[in-house]
């Protein structure tokens, strides 16, 4: 174990707060640069007394979901499976920006008008003033596809963060070039698939040889001319259609990758994926995968040394809901969230929801109706949702956009305060106007994007409008951010498990890639500490064995920390 000064093996940034600035909101029009982007310019609006503000549309976020189609319902199920958003930072400037994922018109799948401009994905540049700019265009990533989720990773090692789009068709890979510009690199990489239905992925280092490889969780084999179905359910169901099975590329270290889905044990016969996340859920050192998947069991494929894969869902409880049922399962996010160092998880659905306690020993049990989530939760459509600790009094919260399965009907989003006894209260309506609202919520991002040290919050939503929540108090209490970046382990760091003691309570977070749904939040590893000022000690366990301790480390700031060679 190596004890470390933060001022020798760490850069240490204070970062400006920005949530004290009281700024008049301007929008100044303008025409459009040659670039094809807005040049309009934007002021982020003054804190009003809400706990989230709404702000998207005045500070540069206006995009609009699209389905691709020109009619106002939902004609298919992949429609309905909407589009995420993952915050990155791809310019390496400190501020994270915003990747939106979109649908667009396919002949012989859409439906309605065909639009005179094709739509695309969105990439937005945080500009550290409180704003963003649409660099779509003069990134490359414009090229029309109908888009569900997204996975951020720098699966090359050169420090950028790279871009994979899971779509209805083939999947894209982008190549971060380091100058504003991403290339596709797709064909070489052998990432494409099979032209699936592919909703969501993640980026991990499965075999610990410092490289990421890459999930990818596929869905179903749709059929746009099968048309049987009872009228009042709109269109076909999942189970209406044949599952895909998943997939797992190995990551080769030279920018090309093997599929070694069989070889390493991944036999998905009948699982039509949605949300999948990666998390060394029993502390072994390898990251394990757990897949949500819809109306069937959901996987937890435990990870064998890096030698192979087993499916442990129906062994760990964490297959079926408290009720035994293999839900409408949408997506998975991971935290310790009772404090007792192991990392439980919870699986949003079209019911109950399910908050599953690692009790060790590879065993889980559901706690979602004792913790008070279940007859809250009960009441919607739950897609997305993440671990969060919004208010920094040190304990995961639960954040959860929610909308009809089947028709674009809006549903209040819901967050959960963590009251620290193992149950959590649905604290909605106090948080502010937006939690009033009905939205056709689908994925989300959270993250802290003006650096103040609170998470803040996008929400993608189904045909319509973004929503851009912004975190006006949670910074009230005190907190710390860590930036890792690994050496001999993978670039981003992921799988790296962090203990910090602070005010003597101890807290343990693992680096984690993409979860919730078709989403990911930033990769910045976020501390809330309450009252107390120091962290005492920070452990800090990368995926290559190395240990390092961080000793008596100042709340309220961002510590930058490089594995030692």
């Amino acid at each position: 174990m190596m004890k470390t000064k933060p001022s020798i093996y760490s850069n240490v940034n204070i970062l400006n707060s920005l949530a004290g600035l009281l700024i008049i909101f301007i929008t100044v029009s303008g025409c459009k640069s040659g670039t094809g982007e807005k040049d309009n310019q934007y002021t982020a609006p003054a804190a009003n007394d809400d706990y989230f503000q709404e702000i998207g549309s005045q500070i540069g976020l206006d995009f609009v979901h699209s389905i691709g189609n020109g009619t106002e319902h939902l004609n298919n199920i992949v429609e309905s499976s909407g589009g995420g958003a993952s915050f990155l930072d791809f310019d390496k400037d400190g501020f994270i920006d915003l990747f939106l994922s979109n649908g667009t018109w396919i002949d012989g799948f859409s439906h309605g008008e065909k639009p005179a401009e094709p739509t695309h994905n969105y990439l937005y540049r945080n500009k550290g003033d409180g704003t963003y700019e649409d660099v779509s265009r003069k990134a490359g990533i414009d090229n029309p596809a109908y888009s569900m989720g997204a996975a951020i990773g720098d699966y090359n090692n050169d420090s950028y963060p790279d871009i994979y789009i899971c779509n209805y068709g083939a999947n894209v890979l982008y190549r971060n070039e380091g100058n504003g510009k991403f290339t596709d690199v797709t064909k070489k990489a052998g990432v494409a698939g099979l032209k699936e239905c592919s909703i969501g992925a993640v980026w991990f280092d499965y075999d610990l040889d410092g490289f990421l490889d890459l999930y990818v969780g596929n869905y179903l084999n749709f059929d746009p001319e099968y048309k049987y179905y009872y009228a009042p359910d709109g269109f076909p169901g999942p189970m209406a259609y044949d599952a895909e099975a998943d997939y797992l590329y190995h990551n080769n270290g030279d920018g090309t990758f093997t599929d070694v889905t069989r070889e390493m044990g991944i036999i998905d016969i009948d699982g039509r994926a949605m949300g999948v996340g990666a998390v060394d859920y029993d502390d072994d050192g390898y990251m394990d995968i757990y897949v949500a998947n819809d109306h069937t069991l959901n996987y937890l494929w435990h990870n064998d040394e890096g030698k192979k894969f087993t499916d442990r869902g129906t062994m760990s409880g964490t297959a079926f809901s408290q009720a035994g049922e293999a839900t409408v399962s949408m997506s998975v996010d991971f935290a310790d969230y009772n404090n007792d160092g192991l990392m439980d998880m919870f699986v949003s659905d079209d019911t109950y929801c399910s908050l599953y306690q690692n009790l060790g020993n590879g065993v889980f049990a559901d706690r979602s109706y004792p913790a008070g989530i279940a007859m809250a939760a009960g009441q919607f459509v739950g897609w997305t949702s993440s671990f969060v600790d919004y208010d920094n009094d040190g304990d995961a919260d639960i954040f959860k956009t929610n909308g009809a399965l089947k028709h674009l009907y809006g549903h209040e989003d819901q967050l959960f305060d963590n009251l620290g006894d193992g149950k959590f209260r649905d604290i909605s309506n106090s948080l502010g106007s937006y939690f009033h609202e009905e939205y056709v919520g689908r994925g989300a991002c959270l993250g802290d994007y003006d650096n103040d040290g609170d998470f803040d919050i996008y929400i993608a939503n189904l045909n319509s409008r973004g929503m851009f929540l912004r975190n006006n108090k949670g910074n009230q209490n005190n907190w710390l951010m860590i930036d890792l970046e690994g050496t001999t382990c993978n670039r981003d760091a992921i799988g790296t498990r962090v203990k910090i003691i602070s005010g003597g309570k101890a807290q343990i977070s693992q680096q984690k890639g993409p979860t919730g749904y078709l989403s990911q939040n930033d990769h910045r590893m976020h501390f809330g500490l309450g009252k107390s000022e120091m962290v005492e000690s920070i452990e800090i366990k990368w995926p290559s064995g190395k240990t390092q301790v961080i000793e008596n480390t100042r709340a309220n700031q961002l510590l930058s920390v490089k594995e030692p060679k």
